[in-house]
């Protein structure tokens, strides 16, 4: 076994229970990360897991596990979006379980090299691959409006107009290549909350979720994960803040057939809607509990959702309610 200390995931004995992986089972943890959940779930069963990760990083920590693991632990290169293509290269067409872990992950945030935290000073990064845009590329290059709606819609700054106003007259002077330069422009313009959250919190994250395209993401998972999973198959995804969680419960809401009745306004026949794909264990989700919030702040605003597949044949794309 590797000698790296052990990382121990959120609601990881939330997850195990709801995974309830079983002998001969072929799961998938489409998020490796530091590859916590793939450890406990090849040592509850005598279960396969093939892990997915498009960061570097997470490749090499990897390697160790696959060979106390071999034969049992494969991971994979490239984004869980794509899950379904990469397993079907390696001829798996279908599994038991998927657990995602949504965001980014405790080694990305505490490694100031990888740009994702404003309480360290590095490279203005952000990715979570090794390719595409940076955030300072996108800090330093686009527009006002397009910068303070980014900020807006996937950090819920308030102030978004006032941040990418005062990056925008910044940049003008020098551009952006560190995370403490940024930092410190945001918080020059959003003052201190009572709740004691830095100021730059919700800009850092708006930036991260653009250049990761994490919700874009997330739904082409949930869609991968609704064509992969076998009748009885379950799907576990934790998320960590309302963005997150609202696409999460948006798709098993309408993939349950919790559906909206037809309206009484609207003439003529009304379609019936696709058979559901998925049963819901909890219609609120589970949350960690106040021991795991005491040991681990990070945790406090997870939240898992599982659902059960059917046998109903996967929605067509662009079908929902």
């Amino acid at each position: 076994m590797t000698a790296s200390p052990v990382h121990i995931p959120v609601l990881l004995a939330e997850v195990l229970h709801e995974m309830a992986p079983r002998a001969g089972e072929v799961l998938v943890d489409g998020t490796f990360g530091a590859g916590g959940y793939s450890r406990a779930l090849l040592d509850s069963a005598a279960c396969t897991v093939w892990g997915i990760d498009r960061d570097p990083a997470a490749l090499e920590r990897a390697r160790p596990l696959e060979a106390a693991y071999a034969g049992r632990l494969k991971v994979l290169e490239g984004r869980f979006g794509d899950m379904a293509d990469l397993l079907a290269a390696r001829g798996v067409a279908q599994v038991d379980a998927i657990v995602l872990d949504i965001g980014v992950s405790s080694p990305q945030i505490d490694t100031p090299e990888r740009g994702f935290s404003f309480r360290f000073d590095g490279p203005l990064d952000m990715r979570m691959g090794a390719d595409g845009p940076t955030a300072a590329d996108v800090v330093n290059s686009t527009e006002e409006d397009d910068l303070a709606n980014i900020l807006y819609h996937y950090g819920e700054e308030r102030l978004s107009r006032r941040v990418a106003r005062a990056i925008v007259a910044r940049r003008a002077i020098e551009p952006f290549t560190r995370t403490a330069d940024l930092a410190d422009v945001i918080r020059s313009c959003v003052p201190k909350s009572k709740d004691g959250i830095d100021p730059a919190t919700r800009s850092f994250q708006g930036l991260r979720i653009h250049v990761n395209d994490e919700l874009g993401e997330l739904e082409r998972a949930l869609a991968a994960a609704e064509r992969l999973l076998a009748p009885g198959g379950r799907l576990c995804v934790v998320t960590f803040h309302s963005l997150e969680d609202r696409v999460v419960k948006e798709f098993m809401r309408q993939r349950s057939g919790n559906l909206p009745g037809p309206s009484r306004h609207v003439p003529g026949p009304v379609a019936t809607p696709p058979a559901p794909t998925f049963r819901l264990l909890s219609k609120s989700g589970t949350g960690p509990g106040a021991a795991e919030q005491a040991a681990n702040p990070r945790a406090r605003s997870a939240r898992l959702r599982t659902a059960i597949r059917t046998q109903a044949p996967a929605w067509s794309t662009g079908e929902s309610a």
